[in-house]
């Protein structure tokens, strides 16, 4: 068994999918590196040509994962234009529809405790999701005078704590959680809630 991690075409790879199964069926806390190896097929001292340890293996499928939200918002963004509401209520969903579909990634991202700014691959990387909520926020703005624009960084920051709520509490499962409405409809609702309050959408928005 050893010996059949070495035929990978990318091992480097084939070890990432293998945590991200396991983070997937386990959380990321739920396993080993022993077991990591071994769903690829490899010994744990292999793992060491390419990884310094299991949080660097973690490190790893919550970089990639980082550019796939990344990616995931920006087209979100620019397939909702020209409407900045419309853009920027697509990149809410789009956090939504992604914690759906990578949830691996997903708790290698925001549940294994890995600090972003301690990394400079996984800042670089959020930086560009971020950044994609920060433009729609500014758009939104742009009707404004500029000293009663409130700053986009703040508004952005609210509105993936919005969706980050949502996601836990009523779509990744939560314990004794049931939404009482239809995730993608409570983010919605509270986005234009939010938006309203702070002057951002026009009177007929």
């Amino acid at each position: 068994m050893a010996k059949a991690g070495y035929h990978h075409g990318n091992l480097r790879q084939a070890l990432v999918e293998a945590t991200l199964q396991l983070i997937t069926e386990k959380g990321p806390q739920g396993f080993t590196l022993s077991e990591a190896a071994k769903a690829a097929g490899v010994t744990p001292a292999a793992v060491y040509r390419h990884f310094a340890g299991r949080d660097d293996l973690i490190a790893e499928a919550a970089r990639q994962g980082y550019e796939i939200f990344a990616g995931l918002m920006e087209y979100a963004y620019n397939d909702g234009q020209p409407s900045a509401l419309a853009a920027f209520e697509a990149t809410g969903r789009a956090y939504l529809a992604f914690a759906r579909r990578y949830p691996g990634h997903y708790m290698a991202m925001f549940e294994s405790g890995l600090s972003v700014n301690a990394n400079p691959a996984l800042a670089a990387v959020a930086g560009r999701a971020r950044a994609v909520l920060e433009q729609a926020a500014a758009r939104l703005s742009e009707h404004m005078p500029p000293g009663r624009r409130p700053p986009a960084s703040m508004v952005s920051a609210h509105i993936w704590a919005m969706s980050h709520g949502v996601v836990e509490l009523f779509t990744r499962g939560a314990p004794g959680s049931r939404a009482p409405f239809p995730p993608e409809e409570l983010l919605e609702t509270g986005i234009g809630i939010y938006l309203r309050g702070l002057g951002l959408l026009p009177p007929d928005g």
